[in-house]
């Protein structure tokens, strides 16, 4: 299921990206483009292939097929690529035996994009201090330096994989609305995974659904609605005709049979019940169940 065309030359480009850890192949072929100036969310459950995928980009493995990043291969021209993508993980992969000062300046000697006055201006107003020390910092003050770190990169490509893990939600929701207002321009282009997919339905341009190594879902979130509906079944009179219409799932939810459709008019659903476009964490439950009973999952 593919939804996407531009003439925009793609900030990531894949075409047959396989890659395999011994006799099991972890992703089958995948073909994408990534244009620049979107905001992605790649999802998948743990071993989908998602962290397979975001390392092939950051040249950090070799794959079979071709992937382009920027217009370069990244594996062989990682460190030339790191110049203009930046990748940063979950909150608790920051240093904590340092101090903010300290971190701060390591980082402008990793990332020739990073710079230390942008990233102290970002924390003005909070009360982390230079001289604190990352490990006596609570997570929410963490959240905010991680944030100020991000936001201090000038690069064409921000990966965040699972940036929020482990914080409350009122945290979560800071984090991404300031890197949405702050940090997004037309010429960047952001890749986010986590599994909290409903907090960043707000923001995303597109979605990505990786399942056990095949990409089975890649659109545009405007589009959702036009492709995806669902039904509650108002009527058990009803049940028989609607399911003749091949949803792609079904469900009982507190005795209502709720079922999702693609491809399918609306107005062939009307007579049927209530209708409305489901969340990304709907279409994720429906897209994701595995087609065969217990197959090897991927990592």
């Amino acid at each position: 299921m593919t939804d996407l065309t531009s003439a925009v030359e793609p900030i990531v480009s894949a075409r047959g990206l396989r890659k395999s850890f011994g006799k099991k192949e972890i992703l089958h072929g995948l073909d994408f483009d990534i244009p620049p100036g979107r905001i992605y969310g790649m999802i998948g459950h743990n071993g989908a292939g998602k962290t397979t995928t975001l390392n092939a980009m950051l040249g950090l493995t070799s794959c079979q097929g071709t992937i382009r990043v920027l217009g370069e291969d990244p594996f062989a021209r990682r460190a030339h690529l790191m110049e203009n993508v930046a990748f940063i993980s979950d909150v608790a992969s920051l240093p904590r035996f340092l101090r903010v000062r300290e971190l701060f300046a390591l980082l402008a000697n990793i990332h020739p994009n990073f710079s230390q006055q942008k990233a102290q201006s970002f924390l003005e107003g909070t009360d982390i201090r230079p001289d604190a020390k990352i490990k006596q910092l609570s997570k929410g003050m963490i959240a905010q330096l991680h944030l100020a770190v991000v936001m201090a990169i000038d690069a064409k490509l921000l990966v965040l994989d699972e940036p929020t893990l482990g914080l409350d939600i009122t945290y979560r929701k800071r984090f991404y609305r300031r890197l949405l207002e702050d940090y997004m321009t037309e010429e960047r282009t952001l890749i986010i995974t986590t599994h909290q997919v409903d907090e960043i339905e707000f923001m995303l341009s597109d979605i990505m659904f990786i399942r056990d190594g095949d990409l089975i879902l890649h659109m545009q979130m405007e589009t959702v609605n036009d492709k995806f509906t669902q039904l509650v079944v108002n009527d058990p009179a009803h049940m028989e005709a609607a399911r003749a219409l091949h949803p792609v799932f079904e469900e009982t939810r507190f005795g209502q049979t709720v079922m999702i459709f693609e491809g399918v008019d609306r107005a062939q659903l009307e007579p049927f019940g209530r209708l409305s476009t489901p969340t990304l964490s709907d279409l994720f439950v429906a897209l994701m169940q595995r087609p065969t009973a217990n197959p090897e999952p991927a990592r």
